[in-house]
């Protein structure tokens, strides 16, 4: 069995589709089609139910793929950290984080934690969650800071990956004030005149590997809320949703974090009537996460001073405790 195989296994996993896989893996659509038969003779059973449209997995392949997913992390990792044990000793703590999280929140975290201890040389890689989780499941990132609800999960299954809640924050829908200052758009529910149907509102969208897009999805589908939302626009951007949202082109769910200038200028206003509806807000954790697997001693070290700080935040501030997250687990004292 080659390594290979794997990747082109998890290739037609994500595309459903045998030629956009094999274009992805850089291969003809026959020699791709050729090494999942393989693998499949390697594991004695189909993988794929080709029948379907698009590609599925069969039972098998379901049982299967948590094992080609952690086998290509772990070894990618191995091969990561062959490669740092073969450097030298100046301890790089790489990080990845949402494009957001990048702005707002990490700068004054990492000075915070630096107020406590002195850090080594560290690397940043911003991107969209879906992209984010990509680098931690392939060992080129040590931690990943991201936004986190316990109702949507995501790929950093909690048997390989550990997390701790460092923050809060809130996604608030809001719109562009009119001339008199008053949302341009209103969220509550609206009768259309001559329908008796909810009037949709145009609505700026997270794609779908944002990792706030799935935190809507997954609390819009647990609690229905009262609005017709006509979707006009996407972006895995939460910064492009606040301009475009700005320019009045409809409602967006935005961080606060990121547009509490916003509405301390009035630019952006809440769309929730009557003022303070609790309905359209939705509370989310910032959570760091980790490998299980043990990292470098600069790694583990910066985890101890992370944990040990988030721990005191918590116990400072007990109304934003530490709730289990699908997919990652809540750090406790007892595991420092």
């Amino acid at each position: 069995m080659e390594l290979s195989w794997l990747d082109d296994f998890l290739a037609l996993v994500d595309c459903g589709n045998f030629s956009r896989a094999a274009d992805a893996r850089h291969l003809t659509q026959p020699a791709f089609s050729r090494r999942i038969r393989a693998l499949e003779d390697w594991a004695g059973t189909p993988l794929f139910d080709r029948s379907a449209q698009p590609v599925t997995l069969t039972e098998a392949g379901r049982r299967f793929r948590p094992f080609a997913d952690e086998t290509v992390r772990r070894l990618l990792q191995g091969r990561e950290e062959a490669r740092l044990a073969a450097q030298s000793e100046a301890a790089t703590l790489r990080f990845a984080a949402t494009h957001a999280l990048s702005l707002t929140f990490f700068p004054s975290w990492l000075r915070a934690l630096e107020a406590r201890a002195r850090l080594g040389a560290i690397t940043l890689s911003s991107d969209s969650m879906e992209a984010c989780e990509r680098l931690m499941l392939a060992g080129q990132a040590q931690f990943l800071l991201c936004h986190a609800h316990p109702a949507a999960a995501g790929r950093l299954d909690a048997e390989s990956f550990r997390s701790v809640v460092v923050g809060g924050d809130r996604l608030l829908a809001v719109t562009a004030p009119d001339a008199a200052g008053r949302p341009r758009h209103l969220l509550a529910a609206r009768e259309n005149s001559e329908s008796g149907e909810s009037a949709p509102l145009p609505h700026l969208s997270y794609s779908r590997e944002s990792g706030m897009g799935r935190i809507l999805e997954a609390v819009r589908a647990a609690q229905s809320l009262p609005a017709a939302l006509d979707t006009v626009f996407t972006s895995h951007l939460a910064a492009v949703l606040r301009t475009l949202a700005r320019d009045g082109r409809g409602v967006a769910w935005l961080p606060e974090s990121l547009i509490a200038e916003d509405l301390a200028r009035g630019t952006l206003v809440r769309a929730g009537v009557p003022a303070g509806d609790e309905r359209w807000i939705v509370p989310v954790q910032i959570r760091l996460v980790r490998p299980r697997a043990r990292q470098s001693k600069a790694a583990e070290s910066f985890w101890t001073l992370a944990v040990e700080a988030a721990l005191w935040r918590n116990a400072e501030s007990p109304t934003e405790s530490i709730i289990p997250v699908a997919g990652a687990e809540s750090v406790t004292e007892e595991e420092l």
